[in-house]
């Protein structure tokens, strides 16, 4: 493969990169929220959730359960997304050094 086609190669991996890193901050900053929701329900005796465009009461427990668990989501979706991270930086590491090596051919 020419140098040039890996640089194109290279730069696409770098858009994906960035993409992947933007989702993980999402999910990050998600998972912030989640925390955040979890402590403020322990300091609470009642309890609300918000339901389409109005807030209605609801069991505490019950609001914990949903709250962990969709934490527990956004947490396997962060490992994963780390996951693809890590091998899209692989990858951009490994062509990074070919592009050099064909580079230094010429």
């Amino acid at each position: 493969m020419e140098a040039e086609q890996k640089l194109q190669q290279m730069q696409m991996i770098e858009q994906n990169l960035q993409q992947t890193i933007m989702q993980k901050q999402q999910l990050q900053a998600q998972m912030i929220e989640l925390e955040s929701a979890l402590t403020e329900l322990q300091k609470t005796k009642k309890s609300y959730k918000i339901v389409g465009n109005i807030m209605i009461a609801a069991e505490k427990e019950e609001l914990t359960k949903d709250l962990t668990s969709k934490k527990e989501i956004v947490d396997i979706r962060v490992k994963s997304i780390e996951k693809q991270e890590q091998r899209l930086k692989e990858k951009a590491e490994t062509l990074r050094k070919e592009i050099m090596k064909e580079l230094k051919k010429e």
